[in-house]
């Protein structure tokens, strides 16, 4: 730990005024008591949430720009993000998938077009009204992690979200169990770093969550494991977008795939269209069984089962 060490300024969560890259937002009121619901309850009441979002879309970009460094980085982008849909935003290095999240969380403001989510302008909105929209979860699970120990980070994310003391730390505890609340976030292995991250952000129970390369550095049961919570959120309405290059994880759980490429979007369907249809980004089940529609080993095993049943 860092024993008597203060943790430095904890810089606002996401949305306007220079938010971090892992803005919190709160949820839609009235959700379905479902994953979050269950985790944040733990028999305790949950803190007063404010009025619902307007219904419709979870998030929405119309003829988006964005500029970096006077690169233009995205180029008349078109996203439309529905309640309880997963959505896998893939591309090359350099596609502008990292820039598009950025854009939704709000910590970089349109050139062109324009971005909602959840009826607000994310990069005008001030933070504490978009960390119950909108959360991130960047690529490097440190860049949210200021605190000396895991306890300190639950307590930050509790404030920032407006939440019930102790509701991050539960979260935690569901999700990372046996990890000591003096344990410093640097100790962790990178699984458990991005698990702390994911807690921290849903804390405030977004509606829309965003994650960057959320399966770099995991093994298989940590992979496993975030692909549950992942299936859980959108169960319960909350709408995912993940950017990633890891085309087992679209398969297993995106709705949607969208690839960008050169700042522009070439393709948006279904998974199962999209994947096919790109050989770069199709999984090796869907490789090794064409012609066939099977992109997961749990849908060919699932084929069989029925195919003996038969």
């Amino acid at each position: 730990g860092g024993g008597g060490r203060a943790p430095p300024p904890r810089p606002p969560p996401g949305g306007a005024g220079g938010a971090g890259p892992g803005g919190r937002p709160p949820p839609p009121n009235g959700a379905a008591p479902g994953l979050l619901a269950r985790l944040l309850r733990r028999g305790k009441p949950l803190p007063a949430e404010p009025a619902e979002p307007a219904a419709g879309d979870t998030a929405r970009a119309r003829n988006l720009g964005v500029r970096r460094d006077s690169r233009q980085v995205l180029h008349g982008i078109d996203l439309t993000v529905a309640p309880g849909e997963t959505i896998a935003l893939m591309g090359r290095n350099g596609a502008g998938k990292s820039t598009l999240l950025s854009a939704l969380v709000g910590t970089l403001a349109p050139t062109t077009g324009e971005v909602t989510v959840g009826g607000r302008t994310p990069h005008r909105t001030p933070p504490p009204e978009m960390v119950r929209r909108v959360g991130l979860v960047p690529q490097e699970p440190r860049d949210l992690l200021y605190a000396d120990t895991v306890a300190a980070e639950c307590a930050a994310a509790d404030s920032d979200a407006g939440a019930r003391p102790g509701t991050c730390r539960d979260l935690v505890s569901e999700l990372l169990p046996g990890v000591p609340d003096d344990t410093h976030p640097r100790d962790l292995s990178e699984g458990q770093r991005l698990t702390l991250a994911l807690a921290l952000v849903l804390t405030g129970r977004p509606a829309l969550l965003l994650l960057d390369e959320p399966t770099r550095g995991l093994d298989y049961a940590a992979k496993a494991r975030l692909i549950e919570v992942l299936r859980g959120l959108a169960a319960d309405g909350h709408a995912v977008v993940l950017a990633t290059h890891d085309v087992e994880l679209a398969a297993e759980l995106a709705d949607r795939v969208v690839i960008l490429a050169g700042g522009e979007v070439v393709a948006d369907g279904p998974t199962a269209e999209v994947v096919v249809s790109s050989p770069a980004f199709a999984p090796q089940v869907a490789k090794v069984l064409a012609p066939g529609h099977w992109l997961t080993v749990g849908q060919v095993a699932q084929a069989l089962d029925a195919a003996d049943a038969g």
